[in-house]
């Protein structure tokens, strides 16, 4: 979910997002249909849309479908079915989404010979992928890894801004922007690896102890 959400006005909004959220229960839209087809959209977008050079139209489509993340987030809440498979396939979902959106400028770029920017979309792909993976792992080693200046809610407000700007016409918006979020993700790679270090080696000596004590 929008780091916004997560801020002092989360409750204002979360009252609306839950009404909502219960219309959608009352006509039986679980939770995880959302976050399939909040994805199907977004794919189909990058697909249809991105790649073809339709750039308003993709970015009117991929923002209104990121929309989806709050919505199955507040079904599974309202309804009271909140599971791991649910953040397993919401996790799984958002990595989806970001690569297809990515992929879908790197194809157009490429098609319109912007090798540079084709080349930043493709890296700003794998250093996205790369964080959302070192959270995970360092999780499934026992410890908590959510620092980073560049998390999903940045990543996909700079990709938007950034097509928009190309869409307005300014000269090497694409090749600023998705140079900007290289930039970006590396460092928040790297925040990310410093953290889980620090936290899997306080872990180890925390074990250590209590296996002295």
């Amino acid at each position: 979910m929008a780091k916004f959400l997560r801020t002092s006005g989360r409750a204002g909004l979360r009252r609306y997002v839950d009404a909502a959220a219960k219309i959608l229960i009352r006509i039986g839209v679980s939770a995880n249909a959302v976050t399939v087809a909040g994805t199907a959209v977004v794919v189909a977008a990058a697909i249809f849309l991105l790649s073809q050079g339709h750039l308003l139209a993709g970015l009117i489509v991929v923002s209104v479908s990121v929309f989806t993340d709050m919505f199955d987030g507040a079904i599974a809440r309202v309804k009271g079915t909140q599971s791991r498979f649910g953040a397993l396939l919401d996790s799984t979902c958002d990595r989806i989404a970001d690569g297809a959106i990515l992929a879908g400028l790197a194809y157009w770029l490429l098609a319109e010979e912007r090798f540079l920017a084709c080349a930043l979309a493709l890296t700003a792909l794998i250093t996205a992928q790369v964080v959302s993976y070192i959270k995970a792992r360092c999780e499934g080693l026992g410890a908590r890894c959510e620092v980073g200046i560049a998390e999903r809610p940045e990543r996909l407000i700079l990709s938007g801004l950034t097509v928009l700007v190309e869409i307005l016409g300014a000269p090497y918006a694409m090749e600023a922007g998705l140079g900007l979020l290289v930039v970006l993700t590396c460092i928040t790679v790297a925040q990310r690896l410093v953290r889980a270090r620090a936290a899997l080696d306080n872990d180890r000596e925390e074990h250590q102890h209590r296996a002295d004590a």
